[in-house]
């Protein structure tokens, strides 16, 4: 069972700080669907693998995720609508790589947390 408070007792000037820094609900929508795109255990696969690898194409996901090109490339479509993939073309070939540091630092830090002792 969670843990709550015995007495309910509203903290007035704590509840207007958190209030006040809250974004806009669209930043938290857009927030909350970069979070769901990282929950799915293929996409989350594919991230790691370009954050391990830097980049690679289409057929090179598929061969780590061993999964079809066409199931690559819906997770791809997610992923790149959310801006946490980038690509680029080379002749007939698309490679994907994570999009900016930022998102190797989100699941660094995410690999941290889950690797500690608790």
């Amino acid at each position: 069972m969670t843990e709550v408070c015995r007495v309910y007792e509203e903290h007035l000037d704590k509840v207007l700080e958190a209030q006040s820094k809250i974004p806009e609900e669209e930043t938290v929508l857009e927030v909350a669907d970069f979070f769901d795109a990282l929950g799915n255990p293929t996409r989350l696969k594919i991230l790691l693998a370009l954050m391990e690898a830097g980049e690679l194409c289409t057929c090179d996901l598929s061969a780590v995720t061993k999964l079809s090109v066409s199931a690559i490339s819906h997770q791809l479509r997610i992923l790149k609508d959310r801006k946490i993939v980038a690509y680029r073309k080379e002749g007939k070939n698309v490679f994907y790589r994570l999009d900016d540091e930022h998102i190797k630092d989100i699941l660094r830090t995410a690999m941290e947390h889950l690797s500690e002792v608790k």
